[in-house]
């Protein structure tokens, strides 16, 4: 039996912080509740439509970025080529790319002045309906980000197969339908509920999509729902009504959730295949792989390209520019270095407790986003606010840094928890024969193994924040804007240059956070000491 370090100090910290969490969640939620029972007056929210509409839309998304993720997986484990880290690290990348760039990559390709268009007015003098509202716009971009994100989880699963068993099935000849059904499939189906739940949750409660691509009433969801009514109409009522029936189908489902196996982390190095598939077969994986890869990166190269080409200079010639780009770095860093210090106690407290009731107790705070998503959880803060006669200019930076730090958390527990698991047990024996104190052993031992995982895990949680709508869109003013609701904003004055090049930067800085700060953070930990 395991005997592991006695570390009460690092358990009590952490149980204090899951009962500050939840005490600040059950404020929201207690905000709400007592706004839903003190309400007065009607509302004109139509409810079981919306209800109707996010779960078809979210629905369909499970479906299709399920297929799609099966699909590319499975081509993906298959195939060797120059340049498969580089693809298997642009699907990884789908889990920080923000909505709302995707959804603007897709309008210039789609919409009505898209690339498509243009080319077919050129070539043949017709213009097509453009598929990038309503519906099919929406589900077009989840499906790009989540089946990119789907493709890289169970490429996870699929390089953990044992080799035995894929020598096996090698000599016995097994043709790549056989190989799929009687070694790949297995792998996957455990992990299928699972990742299903997430991806549902994900497009549930997905805001800015929604509220670019919906096209109108008709394919709202609850999310822009919650933010129309709080900041277009001032209807409080039925905001909060909304909420509640956000807050309660989340629960459900995560509830569901609970009982299937967890999704396996997919952020390390994915390993080099070693099964070849006859020649036909081959050539439909590369298809399928090729469609993918151009699929994803597609809409973010015409982000690039419209963004980079025309508005640049007149967006960097503007003072509102560098001052919303200061305050994006300034709320992304905050948010992601409190992330940091919440998942680090929360990690290590969990990896040393011994019974499993206190390890799921300390894994609760995870679940504090799922359960209240980022428009309903900016609802209670603007509420409370309210309540406590706080001017909401002031409050605002505070609360979008916890807010944002509370979305992120889940994703920094599922990054730092199992590698802290994995040390306390391969390392728990060696710490207790050296008698290091604990905090010698997160500086001696812990730290120089995490580096490349903290990196991660503040890339992860500063690209959340660098990209988040939901959260600032009800606190944010004139003089207290991100780069997201300066181009939402720049697209609701028609100011599709200057959106197109806020776009290209917004990407080009998600894209050095997500690259660079792993390996700033690794090179740090590992750098000789004096």
């Amino acid at each position: 039996m395991l005997i592991l370090p006695q570390r009460p100090m690092r358990v009590a910290a952490a149980t204090a912080l899951t009962f500050v969490i939840a005490a600040l969640i059950f404020a929201v939620l207690w905000t709400i509740l007592a706004a839903a029972t003190d309400a007065s007056g009607s509302s004109r929210v139509d409810i079981p439509h919306l209800l109707r509409m996010t779960a078809l839309q979210a629905g369909l998304t499970v479906v299709l970025s399920l297929m799609v993720g099966i699909a590319l997986a499975w081509a993906l484990n298959r195939l060797r080529f120059a340049g498969r880290d580089l693809v298997v690290g642009l699907f990884a990348a789908a889990i920080v790319t923000p909505g709302m760039v995707v959804a603007f990559g897709l309008l210039s390709i789609w919409g009505r002045n898209g690339w498509v268009n243009q080319l077919a007015e050129a070539l043949f003098g017709v213009s097509f309906e453009s598929p990038a509202y309503g519906l099919s716009g929406i589900l077009l971009a989840h499906v790009i980000l989540d089946g990119a994100f789907a493709a890289r989880i169970l490429l996870a699963r699929l390089d953990t197969i044992p080799q035995g068993r894929l020598k096996m099935g090698q000599s016995l000849g097994l043709s790549a339908w056989q190989r799929f059904m009687l070694i790949d499939w297995p792998a996957l189906r455990g992990s299928l509920p699972g990742l299903g739940a997430i991806i549902f949750l994900l497009a549930f409660t997905s805001f800015p999509i929604v509220l670019l691509l919906g096209g109108g009433p008709a394919n709202q969801t609850l999310e822009v729902a919650i933010y129309t009514a709080v900041r277009l109409d001032f209807d409080l009522v039925g905001a909060v009504r909304l909420a509640l029936a956000q807050i309660g189908v989340c629960s459900v489902v995560i509830l569901l959730a609970s009982v299937f196996t967890p999704v396996p982390s997919a952020l390390a190095r994915s390993a080099q295949p070693l099964w070849r598939d006859a020649r036909a077969v081959r050539i439909v994986q590369w298809s399928i792989l090729l469609l993918g890869a151009i699929g994803f990166a597609l809409p973010l190269l015409s982000v690039l390209y419209d963004g980079l080409s025309s508005g640049l200079m007149r967006v960097l010639g503007q003072a509102s520019f560098w001052r919303s780009t200061l305050t994006s770095i300034v709320i992304g860093g905050s948010s992601a270095l409190l992330t940091l210090a919440l998942a680090l106690m929360l990690a290590l407290g969990r990896a040393a407790a011994h019974g499993p009731a206190v390890r799921a107790l300390l894994g609760v705070p995870a679940y504090a986003y799922l359960a209240v998503p980022a428009v309903v959880l900016s609802l209670g803060f603007f509420l409370l606010v309210r309540n406590l006669g706080v001017p909401v200019g002031t409050a605002a930076p505070v609360v979008v840094v916890i807010a944002n730090s509370l979305l992120s958390l889940p994703f920094a527990i599922a990054t730092l928890g199992p590698p802290l698991d994995a040390i306390m047990r391969s390392r728990g024996k060696l710490i207790r024969a050296l008698g290091l104190s604990g905090f010698m052993q997160f500086v001696r031992i812990e730290y120089p193994l995490l580096g490349r995982d903290i990196g991660l895990m503040l890339a992860l949680a500063f690209c959340f924040s660098l990209g988040d709508l939901g959260v600032i869109a009800l606190f944010g003013t004139q003089d207290f804007q991100t780069l997201p609701l300066m181009m939402y904003r720049a697209l609701g004055s028609y100011k599709s240059n200057d959106a197109a090049a806020i776009a290209a930067l917004l990407l080009i800085f998600t894209i050095i956070a997500f690259v660079g700060l792993p390996r700033l953070v690794e090179r740090i930990a590992h750098a000789p000491r004096q």
